[in-house]
């Protein structure tokens, strides 16, 4: 593994020591996700929103761009509509428009924390928060993935600090399985600390009206973020909670604060996308469908799957990176499209294809995505 960063004229060799470990991308490969000959099975287009045309939709009254950060002149009246419909979507006071995920998370943390706090942070999660943590400079724990206990050890160990986080997904991309988060807000209410939830693989899936899984269990995180490019179909983020921290993330939030803001018109089609998504009971219904039936097909095969796995998001876990790319590889030949995931992204000798589910599958679709992944694994035996 390659473990520092090389000079320029170094590059080639680092790139060719990245192919012979099996972890290289090729950039021009996702271009094959546009194709219509392809079986999708790596789209965070849970409900299929994202696949709509919507060129006689479009406002012709909003404007295309905003023309400076929301803090110069940028704030247009589509990005207050579309924030106040988010917050009372997830049930929270305020919310504030990221122009991405990572955006969100990255100056979300280093705006609310600095070095006088103590962050408990779970060892999965998603690289955007990870960086978060080290941006603000707190004092920041790991804890193994989904091990309550290790997060009440450490929260009951931790050292004086102005304040304490517990920072989580509520639904893990990479993994397909989710926290207790009840248990982590009594948790949190028990040592006087503040409970941060990830929600973008949830939103729009799992929920009322796909408000998420802080929603369907009934638990109010103090900062929940959610992303709009997955279910929701667009782009963009954001994150919610009371209206002090919308006012100092509006001030504080460095990646917010120092971005052009989002294009009105893209802010108006979001507004509508999210109308759909919340409207869209039926596809999350057909979506609950087709996850239950491509477990009960690959696992009538024998292809074993994690056990507290659940939703649209199922690893397939292969362990070495070659053989998941090779096994990525035939399917591809099949004109099947799974992502092989792989080191940095998951921990070393956890390689994994990433079966993502949508509610456009059709049970032929299924049938045909588990006779392939069964047949490309027994074809790539263990090495």
């Amino acid at each position: 593994m390659l473990s520092i960063v090389p000079h320029l004229e170094d590059l080639e060799p680092a790139l060719l020591e990245l192919e012979r470990q099996g972890l290289l991308r090729h950039p021009d490969r996702t271009l094959l996700g546009a194709r219509a000959d392809v079986l999708l099975a790596c789209s965070n287009d849970y409900l299929g929103l994202g696949a709509r045309h919507v060129s006689r939709e479009t406002p012709p009254e909003a404007r295309v761009g905003a023309g400076a950060s929301r803090l110069i002149h940028g704030t247009q009246p589509e990005h207050v509509w579309l924030e106040t419909a988010l917050a009372e979507w997830v049930a929270q006071p305020a919310a504030l428009l990221f122009s991405s995920g990572y955006a969100a998370n990255v100056g979300t943390l280093a705006a609310l924390c600095d070095r006088n706090d103590f962050i408990v942070s779970d060892r999965l999660n998603h690289a955007s928060l990870v960086d978060g943590c080290r941006l603000s400079r707190a004092n920041v724990a790991i804890a193994d993935h989904g091990d309550f206990a290790g997060i009440a050890d450490l929260l009951a160990k931790a050292p004086t600090s102005r304040a304490r986080w517990v920072v989580v997904e509520s639904y893990y991309s990479m993994d397909g399985d989710s926290p207790d988060l009840p248990r982590l807000r009594e948790l949190c209410d028990a040592h006087d600390a503040h409970l941060y939830v990830d929600e973008a693989h949830a939103l729009g899936v799992f929920g009322p009206g796909g408000a998420g899984l802080c929603r369907a269990q009934n638990v109010v995180p103090d900062v929940l973020v959610g992303t709009l490019g997955k279910a929701v179909g667009v782009a963009g983020a954001f994150v919610a909670g009371n209206d002090a921290i919308r006012r100092w993330l509006w001030n504080r939030a460095r990646s917010f604060v120092f971005s052009t803001a989002m294009s009105p018109l893209v802010a108006e089609l979001l507004l509508r996308q999210v109308h759909a998504t919340r409207d869209a009971s039926q596809a999350r219904s057909r979506l609950r469908q087709n996850v239950e039936a491509l477990r009960a097909e690959l696992l009538r095969r024998g292809i074993p799957l994690p056990a507290a796995n659940h939703g649209p998001i199922v690893p397939i876990m292969v362990g070495d990176a070659d053989r998941t790319l090779r096994i990525a590889e035939r399917l591809l030949a099949e004109q099947i499209v799974v992502q092989a995931i792989r080191p940095p992204t998951v921990p070393r000798g956890t390689a994994r294809l990433r079966v993502t589910v949508t509610a456009q599958m059709t049970q032929g679709d299924i049938e045909r995505l588990a006779a392939a992944l069964a047949s490309a694994l027994s074809a790539e035996h263990p090495l």
